[in-house]
């Protein structure tokens, strides 16, 4: 990841939302680091979407306790590529928006053959309230407008093949699904990954 690519706030696109880099506090938007609960709230998110899966009211795939877990929000924000999704003072979505493409891109026949330089990666997308799809919708739009800012006009994601409805918002926005992997992934066994691509 180009550590010279300041990760920076962009405007939402609908009334009261503001995207953050997870460093930048809220009322001053500069570079200090974060709050403490904007790590807090990533990680609720993680909990709230692991509790309504061992439910059974979700399927995306992901393991109390393996991932993803606060270590997991504690090391993007670390890495400086921990973005929130805030609406009227609350944190609603999530994900990692980087240049690092895990080992299993490596097995994919991507349509596009980018250099690594021309790709940008979003890692671990998930809102609060899920039957809410338009939140979604917004987080990739963004993910979209930060890799252009940043000269990559190739997006690459992946998700759980369990996980239906992020494939079916995926391919809604114009993501073509490239291959699934069978891994173990992110300490996660017996995972079959699906690797999606779209050329902006």
């Amino acid at each position: 990841y180009n550590k010279t690519c300041v990760p920076r706030r962009a405007a939402g696109p609908e009334r009261g939302v503001r995207f953050f880099d997870a460093r930048q506090t809220r009322r001053e938007h500069d570079d200090t680091k974060a709050r403490e609960e904007d790590l807090l709230s990533v990680a609720n998110i993680y909990e709230e979407v692991i509790a309504r899966e061992e439910k059974g009211e979700t399927r995306i795939g992901w393991v109390r306790d393996i991932y993803p877990t606060m270590e997991t929000a504690r090391e993007a924000f670390e890495k400086d590529d921990l973005f929130v999704d805030e609406e009227e003072g609350t944190v609603v979505a999530t994900a990692r928006i980087n240049q690092e493409q895990v080992p299993e891109y490596a097995r994919v026949d991507w349509e596009y053959p980018a250099k690594d330089e021309d790709v940008m990666v979003l890692h671990t997308l998930r809102s609060l309230l899920p039957e809410q799809a338009g939140i979604g919708t917004r987080f990739e739009q963004f993910y979209e407008q930060y890799a252009l800012e940043h000269g990559c006009h190739y997006l690459r994601i992946d998700t759980n093949r369990k996980n239906t409805a992020a494939r079916g918002l995926y391919k809604k926005l114009g993501y073509q699904e490239r291959g699934i992997i069978p891994c173990t992934f992110n300490g996660i066994r017996d995972v079959f990954l699906v690797c999606l691509e779209k050329r902006i």
